[in-house]
């Protein structure tokens, strides 16, 4: 009974809950404990086949029979994790909004004997929760609607849903977390809560299985040794986004990170020609660095024609930034910010890809990975190799991979 523990999601509908809750299952599975996901939702479209509960009206608080159903479906899953836990289950993550006050004694209740601690996700970034809602209306049950209808329905449903939000505040044992910084905004822990210490800090780390970072294939500004701009690759690079593409031909991808601009674009489209699993999505986070009034210039005609750049830049590469433009020290809030969407929007995928640019690879790798900020700008960022990035609790992994290209 020691090591049983119920943690209990609560938030709106796409504020991160199933993410966190896929991120506790399997990092506690590899410490060795036995544990079950319980998702009202999974449980939902079990037991709704044939009616319409991808409809928002079906959320609306008014609506009797919506709401019996949905306690209903509560309960069930209730019934679940309490079996589960009186089996050889350890810990019992209930995957449902849990937004009411009601709700959430019910759950006590019904598991009454058992420690339960409540984990809030919010998310407040307007960004980031529409990109979600983008990614819930692609779901099987929003079949029967198009893109633009589905998107909306799911909006209309978090509306019902806030009317009868309820923050955590009287409960015993509960964080708030912020689910794109992986930040607690408030805690309250009065109990000793079995794996504690280790929920916690796995709440606020990033939790990469598998990242694979890429740098763009040869470009025709490569060749020139121009900065910035936003040119095609040469034959060359689509060469090297080819054996990126062999190379990675038997690996599941179903998130590719790129940033806006062409080189990248051009990058992933081989990578996930074909692959029905691969999802691309650019971010602006990832464009390379705004080089200013020198961008597009050679180095040559900087040196030549702006000796005062070259030579405040050539003495501290990290803090300098360029007039108009940015610098290393300037790109590291929005390389990060990238970085967290990324992770975010993948919802804990087991191999995810970002195709990025040398200064912005820089930036993503010192992320990781503890580098002097003087020593950032010289990190090794070739074209026809790859990182594999892996950073969980139990395994840290930083290794360089060639494919030939």
């Amino acid at each position: 009974m020691d090591k049983k523990l119920v943690i209990a999601m609560v938030g709106l509908p796409a504020s991160g809950k199933s993410t966190v809750s896929s991120k506790l299952r399997q990092c506690l599975a590899g410490e060795g404990l036995v544990v079950g996901v319980f998702n009202n939702g999974d449980v939902r479209r079990e037991m709704c086949r044939g009616f319409d509960s991808a409809c928002s009206e079906f959320y609306a608080p008014e609506n009797r029979d919506g709401v019996a159903l949905r306690e209903k479906i509560a309960l069930i899953n209730l019934e679940r994790a309490a079996e589960f836990l009186a089996g050889k289950g350890d810990v019992a993550v209930l995957d449902a909004t849990n937004v009411s006050s009601r709700r959430r004694r019910v759950i006590k209740e019904f598991l009454t004997g058992y420690p339960i601690f409540f984990v809030e996700c919010v998310n407040q970034d307007p960004e980031l929760l529409a990109a979600s809602i983008s990614r819930k209306a692609r779901l099987a049950e929003f079949s029967h609607l198009n893109f633009e209808q589905a998107q909306e329905s799911f909006r209309e449903r978090i509306r019902y849903y806030n009317r009868i939000y309820q923050p955590l505040g009287d409960e015993e044992n509960f964080v708030v977390l912020d689910t794109l910084n992986n930040r607690i905004e408030r805690e309250r822990v009065q109990a000793v809560l079995p794996h504690y210490r280790f929920v916690r800090d796995l709440l606020v780390s990033d939790w990469v299985p598998n990242m694979y970072l890429a740098r763009h294939g040869e470009t025709t500004f490569n060749l020139e040794m121009r900065i910035g701009g936003d040119p095609d690759l040469t034959p060359r690079g689509f060469k090297q986004a080819q054996a990126l593409a062999r190379h990675f031909g038997d690996i599941p991808l179903p998130y590719v990170f790129v940033s806006t601009k062409k080189r990248t674009r051009q990058m992933s489209e081989l990578l996930c020609q074909d692959r029905e699993d691969c999802r691309v999505v650019a971010l602006p986070e990832f464009d390379e660095i705004d080089a200013g009034v020198c961008e597009g210039m050679t180095y040559d005609r900087i040196a030549r024609d702006m000796p005062q750049i070259h030579a405040a830049r050539t003495r501290d590469k990290y803090n300098y930034v360029y007039p108009g433009g940015e610098g290393y020290v300037t790109l590291k809030e929005r390389v990060e910010r990238g970085v967290k969407k990324a992770l975010y929007l993948s919802g804990n995928a087991q191999n995810i890809m970002i195709i990025g640019h040398q200064a912005v690879n820089r930036m993503i790798l010192s992320h990781f990975l503890f580098r002097r900020t003087e020593d950032v700008p010289y990190i090794y960022i070739p074209q026809d190799r790859y990182f594999h990035i892996v950073s969980t609790q139990s395994r840290k992994l930083f290794e360089l991979v060639k494919f030939n290209g």
